[in-house]
C-alpha cells in the first residue's frame, strides 16, 4: 500500500501512530528532520502517512542510540536517488565505532562501580565505606588539573 502525501493526521494522532510522542514531533520540525507539517484552518498541525513513516524511521534510528546528525545524515540520504548506497553503510560504520567505544566505557564502569561495591562487603567492619570511597573520588578530581584524568583513565562520559 503505497503512502498517501495528504495531510490528515493531527498530531496526537500521528504521534499515536508513529510512537512519537507530540513533543519529539515538535522538537524533530525544528530539528528540519521533519518537515514543518501542514496546517488546517484551526492552525492543527496536519501529518501524512509519509510524514507518520518518517517519524517511525527516526524512533527506530533513536532507538539504535544514533544521534540526531546521524538520522539527519540517514534522512537526507533516503530523499536522495541511490546513487550511492554505501554512504548510509559509512554512517552505520561510524556509529559502530562510537557504539564500540561506548560499550568500553561501560565495562570500565561496571568495574569502578564493583569495586566501588566491594567497599561495602561487611568483612572489615559494620561500617559501609562506599560513601567514603565517593567522597575521596570527589575530592581527588577536584584537586586534579582541569582536564586531568584519574589513573590515566579516559573521562567518564556517563554524566
Amino acid at each position: 500500500m503505497p503512502l498517501q502525501d495528504t495531510a490528515v493526521w493531527r498530531i496526537g494522532e500521528a504521534a499515536q501512530r508513529s510512537g512519537v510522542s507530540a513533543a519529539n514531533i515538535r522538537f524533530y520540525e525544528k530539528q528540519k528532520l521533519l518537515a514543518p507539517s501542514a496546517r488546517a484552518d484551526n492552525r492543527y498541525r496536519l501529518y501524512s502517512d509519509a510524514d507518520v513513516h518518517r517519524l517511525r524511521f527516526i524512533r527506530l534510528c533513536r532507538t539504535m542510540d544514533m544521534s540526531l546528525g546521524e538520522v539527519r545524515t540517514l534522512v537526507a540520504l533516503n530523499a536522495q536517488p541511490p546513487a550511492d548506497t554505501h554512504a548510509a553503510c559509512h554512517t552505520l560504520d561510524e556509529h559502530l565505532a562510537h557504539v564500540r567505544a561506548r560499550r568500553k566505557e561501560l565495562q570500565a564502569l561496571e568495574q569502578d562501580l564493583r569495586a566501588l561495591r566491594s567497599r561495602c562487603d561487611g568483612s572489615d567492619d559494620a561500617h559501609c565505606h562506599v560513601l567514603d570511597a565517593l567522597h575521596a573520588q570527589a575530592d581527588a578530581q577536584a584537586n586534579a588539573a582541569p582536564g586531568a584524568t584519574l589513573a590515566g583513565a579516559p573521562p567518564k562520559r556517563h554524566v
